[in-house]
């Protein structure tokens, strides 16, 4: 497990655009674990960074799933917050996703680790101070 800690927002998407530049190709997938407002979405927004995507990056928080052409991958941005049920999951065709070429990211992966097989795991923490976050990432190989 690595850990890291993060002093401000740009601090957490810099972390993401290393993070996707030196561990993330085509097929992975990953689990993003926090609180509201403890930098998930941040995170993202520097995975897609990374691979070059200068679009507009925000949660789908209703639209459940955003989807991002680097030109040579699809980075999928799940947001399961709102999500109900397990089977509101399924019936959008999860499975096609997670078993794409493309990379899944997934904020609220809680609600479908019994869905997940191999993946990265991303554990965000609010730190003692408003801008500071500590962010711990492991690899789960199944």
């Amino acid at each position: 497990m690595n850990s890291y800690i993060t002093q401000s927002e740009q601090e957490t998407i810099n972390l993401g655009a290393e993070f996707a530049k030196t561990k993330l190709k085509a097929g992975d997938v990953v689990a993003l674990f926090g609180d509201l407002g403890s930098g998930k979405t941040r995170f993202v927004q520097g995975i897609c960074k990374g691979f070059g995507i200068t679009e507009h990056v925000a949660s789908p928080s209703f639209t459940i799933v955003n989807e991002y052409n680097t030109g040579s991958l699809i980075i999928y941005h799940f947001d399961f917050y709102r999500v109900k049920s397990i089977d509101e999951i399924v019936d959008i065709g999860f499975d096609d996703y997670i078993n794409a070429d493309g990379i899944c990211v997934i904020e609220w992966a809680e609600r479908v680790t019994g869905l997940l097989g191999s993946r990265f795991e991303v554990h965000f923490s609010l730190g003692d101070a408003e801008n500071i976050r500590e962010i711990k990432i492991v690899q789960l190989n199944t």
